[in-house]
């Protein structure tokens, strides 16, 4: 198969290449995943070491998907091949793809639950009396209800990815980033205001560290992984189209803590208000779904509130699906040169398969399992527990050890554009060449092992 000889996508600025990277981290792992994981694994304590993961782990991997996309200036499979010809790495790229496949499959669904209960919002059917958990189980075992808003979700973000890199993509995260940045802040100031909130803000940011075991730490660096979706070649897709002028470093940074600062602002939005309930904030993945409705309803002008969280819900799921779906569309439309829309179509077809036997896990197929797992939780379990950190692991193996020192500085520097410190850059080679690949090889061992 060849690459098409027309010109490719690209982002218009720089700007759009932030705010995609950012959209791309920004979602479901964020606003839904850690809030949840903070309350299960000891509030502040485990910010803490999510932090550091984030600083001395993610980010140096980060680095070396943009370096691997840009400078091939291809998809995720091709590009391991142009910068390794005629050699296994390929696969590599192929995995990346698969990987979004199987996480898209999952992942559209919970996106579906957020229309449903933006819906459900709007009609204002949320009382104080309310059996929520009757709600969300309703929701997620009627068949009907749960395909309609799983395929409503996926076509909405394939609408997205049929404008194209500039008309679809960089302009739906121009207008979304700034929707969920001005949305999120107003519900971290009300929340803050609410009566006990302060015991959510102590849970959040005093740290217990005797509550910090093994588990804990492994907790905060997969929610890394897959909170700035490292390892999946989404990162890799979008810097492809990134400029060779773009100052790397400092889009790396940027993304990270606007990701970093976004998953805080939603652990201040939901927390304090779950404190102020009086209300268990280890819940768990029931959290958004099951508690918050309940949260909301006993609130002065929680009607309001309601709509807003579960409308930023839909737009961070949305703006993380749309990178994942490009992923896939950019590997069919430059391996097989076929146009834009044929790619998405097939994308589409191929994805909603699978997504409707996960919708199906929860009502008709809740009793047909892999290994234990319905379709839902085999394949969140294989793309967030294996196929992302194995994709984390190739990726920092591949930039730290094929791709040469010389190469690497100069993609990072932009051809020696933009000054960096030596020993900053002496200091990111080493954590991409050991560092990395060690400590994710351990969350590999430990994933499979079952530790």
């Amino acid at each position: 198969m060849k690459t098409s000889a027309k010109a490719r996508d690209s982002f218009k600025s720089n700007l759009g290449v932030i705010l995609a990277l950012i959209g791309s981290a920004i979602g479901l792992g964020n606003l839904w995943r850690f809030p949840y994981l903070v309350g299960t694994n000891g509030g502040a304590a485990f910010i803490v070491i999510y932090l550091l993961c984030i600083v001395f782990l993610c980010m140096p991997i980060m680095v070396c998907e943009f370096v691997i996309g840009r400078r091939s200036q291809a998809n995720a499979f091709r590009a391991f091949e142009k910068l390794r010809p005629n050699s296994a790495w390929k696969h590599t790229g192929l995995l990346a793809v698969i990987t979004c496949v199987i996480l898209l499959s999952f992942y559209v669904v919970v996106g579906g639950w957020t229309i449903d209960y933006f819906v459900k919002s709007l009609r204002m059917v949320f009382t104080p009396q309310t059996d929520y958990e009757g709600v969300f189980n309703s929701m997620v075992s009627s068949s009907a209800e749960n395909i309609f808003y799983t395929v409503l979700f996926l076509a909405v973000s394939a609408a997205v990815i049929l404008g194209g890199v500039r008309k679809g993509i960089e302009r739906t995260n121009k207008y979304l980033m700034s929707a969920l940045a001005i949305l999120i802040v107003f519900i971290v100031v009300y929340s803050m205001t609410l009566p006990g909130a302060k015991a959510g803000l102590n849970f959040l940011f005093k740290p217990d560290f005797s509550k910090v075991t093994f588990r804990v730490a492994l907790n905060a660096l997969g929610q890394g992984f897959l909170s700035l979706s490292i390892g999946c070649g989404a990162i890799m897709t979008y810097a492809s189209y990134a400029s060779k002028k773009d100052n790397l470093l400092k889009t790396t940074t940027v993304t990270t803590i606007s990701d970093t600062l976004f998953a805080l602002l939603a652990g201040m939005a939901i927390l304090p208000a779950v404190f102020s309930a009086g209300m268990n904030p280890g819940e768990g993945a029931g959290l958004a779904f099951i508690s918050l409705p309940y949260v909301f309803a006993g609130m002065p002008f929680g009607k309001l509130l309601s709509i807003l969280f579960y409308f930023i819900l839909f737009a961070a799921a949305l703006s993380s699906a749309i990178s994942l779906l490009e992923t896939i569309v950019a590997f069919l439309k430059e391996e097989s040169n076929t146009e834009r829309h044929r790619a998405v179509l097939l994308s589409f077809a191929v994805i909603v398969v699978f997504a409707v036997l996960c919708a199906l896990s929860f009502g008709v197929l809740s009793g047909f399992k892999i290994f234990g797992l319905t379709f839902f939780d085999f394949f969140d379990y294989i793309s967030s527990n294996i196929c992302l950190a194995i994709g984390a692991l190739l990726i920092s193996v591949f930039a730290g050890w094929k791709i040469s020192k010389e190469d690497f500085y100069d993609e990072i520097t932009s051809g020696g554009k933009y000054k960096i410190p030596k020993w900053l850059l002496g200091t990111l080679r080493v954590f991409v060449r050991y560092i990395a690949p060690l400590v994710v090889a351990i969350i590999i061992i430990n994933s499979l092992i079952g530790v």
